[in-house]
C-alpha cells in the first residue's frame, strides 16, 4: 500500500510539473498616454505606447524612466518635438535586445523630430584662442550653455534604445538636431546598444564631454554616421556600425574646433559601409569618406572595416576614399604629430585609401603617419561585432547588413 501511495505521489508531481511548463506567459497590455510639457517631478512610464508633443525637458533633480518595450511617437503635425535632458536631469531608458525602447515618428519621414538631446557639465575645449574656455552655446536652437569640469557627469542610462526619423534641421549650423545629441555628457552616463535610424542629419554627435558609446548602429542618416567636436574624449567606445544608404556624407567626422588637444577619443571595432548609389547630402561637398579629420580632429581607432566608399560620378563628380585629412594644420599636428592612429584596417570596394583635402599643399600616404605603426592594414579585421535582435530589426529587416 505504501508503495502504491508513493507511486501515485510521483505521478501527480510529474503531471503537475508538465502543466506548469505548458503555461503561456501572459500578454502585457500596453499603457497609452501623452508626453508634453516640461517635467517638474520624477516620473516612471510603464510599458506602453506614448505620444510625444513638444520639446519636453527633464530638469536637474528629475528622473524620467521608460520601461522596456515602450514606444514613444512624435507627431510632426503638432510642431517641433524632442526629449531634452538638461544638466542634472536623468533619463533611464533601459530596453532589452528583445524589447527595445523605440522613439519614432508618426509620419516616418526623416527629420520629423529632434531626437534625444542630453546636456552635462563634462569638460569641453571650444576655443583655439582660449583653450581654458570650457563653455559653449548649443546649436539645437535651445541656445543652452554646455561644458564644465565634471568628467564623471551622469545623465542616466540608455540601453537598447532606437531613435527613428529624427535629425530635424531648421537652420543649418544654428538650429539642427541629430538622432542622439550629447552636449558635454560625462563618463558616468551609460550609452549601450543604441540605434539611430534614417535621420535627416547625423546619427550620433558628441559636443565635447567624456561619455563613451558601445554597440551602436547608425543606419541611413543623411549627414554623418558619427560626428564630434569641442574636444570629445570618450575612451571606452567599441562596436560602432554604420550603413550609409541613399544619401550621406562621412562615416566618421572628427574635428576639435581647431584646438590642438593633448587627448583624443579611442574607438575599437568599427564597421563603415556605404551602399552602392549613395550620394552626398549636398553636392557642394568636395569629398566623401569613411573617416574625415579636420580642425585638429584626431583619435586612436582599431579593428576597422571600410567598404563602399567609391568615387561618386553623378549628380556631381566627387572623390571617395577611406581616410581624408581635410586641412594642412590637421595633417601637420595630428597625422605627422602621431595623434591619429588607425590600425588593423581592412578596405574593400573603395577607390582611394587617402585623400589630401582641398589643398595641394600636402599629400597623405601610409608613410605620413608617425610613427608608421599608426597606420596598419589587415585582411582579417572583423570590425563591429553585434548580436542581432529586435533592437536592430525594423519591419523585418536586420540593420546589420
Amino acid at each position: 500500500m505504501k508503495k502504491l501511495v508513493f507511486s501515485l505521489a510521483i505521478l501527480a508531481s510529474i503531471f503537475t510539473g508538465c502543466s506548469d511548463d505548458e503555461e503561456e506567459t501572459p500578454v502585457r497590455t500596453p499603457t497609452t498616454g501623452e508626453i508634453t510639457g516640461n517635467f517638474t517631478a520624477s516620473k516612471a512610464y510603464a510599458f506602453g505606447n506614448y505620444t510625444l508633443k513638444g520639446m519636453v525637458q527633464i530638469p536637474a533633480g528629475v528622473t524620467v524612466t521608460f520601461e522596456a518595450g515602450s514606444t514613444i511617437t512624435a507627431d510632426a503635425t503638432t510642431g517641433e518635438s524632442g526629449i531634452v535632458v538638461l544638466d542634472g536631469g536623468t533619463l533611464i531608458a533601459n530596453g532589452t535586445a528583445s524589447e527595445p525602447i523605440v522613439f519614432t515618428s508618426l509620419q516616418k519621414t526623416p527629420g520629423d523630430w529632434a531626437g534625444i538631446i542630453m546636456y552635462g557639465d563634462a569638460p569641453i575645449v571650444n576655443s583655439a584662442t582660449n583653450p581654458a574656455l570650457q563653455t559653449a552655446t548649443s546649436e539645437d536652437g535651445l541656445l543652452k550653455p554646455y561644458g564644465g569640469s565634471n568628467p564623471l557627469h551622469n545623465g542616466g542610462s540608455l540601453k537598447y534604445v532606437r531613435v527613428e526619423y529624427a535629425g530635424k534641421v531648421i537652420t543649418s549650423n544654428n538650429k539642427e538636431h541629430n538622432g542622439f545629441s550629447f552636449y558635454s555628457v560625462g563618463s558616468g552616463t551609460t550609452l549601450e546598444n543604441l540605434v539611430s535610424y534614417k535621420g535627416n542629419d547625423d546619427g550620433f554627435e558628441f559636443y565635447g564631454g567624456t561619455a563613451s558609446l558601445k554597440n551602436a548602429i547608425s543606419y541611413g542618416n543623411s549627414d554623418d554616421a558619427f560626428d564630434w567636436q569641442d574636444g570629445w574624449r570618450g575612451q571606452n567606445n567599441t562596436n560602432w556600425y554604420a550603413y550609409q544608404t541613399v544619401k550621406g556624407n562621412y562615416g566618421i567626422e572628427a574635428e576639435a574646433k581647431s584646438v590642438d588637444n593633448a587627448f583624443w577619443p579611442v574607438v575599437s571595432n568599427i564597421t563603415l559601409k556605404r551602399a552602392t548609389g549613395t550620394i552626398t547630402e549636398a553636392q557642394s561637398e568636395v569629398q566623401l569618406d569613411a573617416f574625415q579629420f579636420k580642425k585638429h580632429g584626431n583619435g586612436y581607432y582599431s579593428n576597422i572595416v571600410i567598404d563602399g566608399y567609391k568615387n561618386q560620378t553623378a549628380p556631381t563628380a566627387i572623390n571617395g576614399g577611406a581616410i581624408q585629412i581635410l586641412d594642412l594644420i590637421t595633417y601637420n599636428s595630428q597625422v605627422v604629430g602621431g595623434k591619429i592612429k588607425l590600425t588593423d584596417v581592412k578596405i574593400t570596394n573603395t577607390d582611394n585609401n587617402f585623400i589630401s583635402g582641398v589643398t595641394s599643399a600636402f599629400t597623405v600616404t601610409a608613410t605620413s603617419f608617425a610613427p608608421t605603426t599608426n597606420w596598419t592594414t589587415s585582411t582579417t579585421a572583423t570590425g563591429a561585432t553585434l548580436v542581432s535582435g529586435a533592437w536592430s530589426t525594423i519591419n523585418g529587416v536586420n540593420l546589420i547588413q
